[in-house]
């Protein structure tokens, strides 16, 4: 398992292999569907302090209690991460992100980003919201809190041995993309051999 620091670098993406397993130390951004359609319109400039470039974005709703005046994550798994293909190239290219956390992959304009721009797209394991939120040591700010609501705010959160796997990589592949096409070559083989 590579271990990455954050913020990314240009080099370090470029560097990563396909199903590579990492651990992510440093600050991640949660990001879902009112931001990516805020940041991709760039009807308004960003918040005073907060600075997107060569960051990672998390798609993640995290579930956020706060406790004696500091905020805690109690899970933070990761959302389906397809819903934001409409965004995510001209994210990547207007804000210089360098890594994406989800699951299930993205599609091909976000490949196309990836490869262009030097980003990587990080596979979260579903169902494990809680051991996920182990990895969160503290959250340092949040953005948008009262304008989208806690699943929609962007978190900004500081993780230490995150776990993720490489599944898209800054060379153009999509681990994704390859099952898909690996998975319909072998339905079609089943279906022509009933015919």
């Amino acid at each position: 398992m590579k271990t990455l620091t954050m913020p990314l670098t240009e080099d370090c993406v470029r560097s990563l292999a396909l199903g590579e397993s990492v651990s992510l130390n440093g600050t991640i951004h949660t990001a879902r569907d009112a931001v990516h359609h805020r940041l991709a319109t760039g009807s308004e400039p960003l918040p005073a302090g907060l600075d997107l470039c060569s960051a990672v974005l998390y798609h993640c709703g995290p579930v956020v209690v706060k406790a004696n005046g500091r905020w805690r994550v109690t899970a933070a798994g990761p959302t389906t991460s397809m819903r934001e293909e409409p965004y995510m190239a001209d994210i990547i290219r207007e804000y210089g992100i360098k890594g994406i956390i989800g699951k299930g992959g993205m599609g091909a304009k976000t490949v196309a980003a990836c490869r262009e721009y030097g980003c990587v797209y990080l596979h979260a394991v579903g169902g494990a919201a809680q051991v996920l939120a182990d990895s969160i040591v503290e959250v340092k700010d949040v953005f948008f809190l009262e304008e989208f609501g806690a699943p929609e705010a962007v978190w900004v959160m500081q993780v230490k041995d995150f776990p993720a796997i490489v599944t898209m990589d800054a060379a153009g592949q999509s681990l994704h993309a390859k099952v898909q096409t690996e998975s319909r070559q072998k339905l079609e083989g089943l279906v022509g051999r009933g015919q």
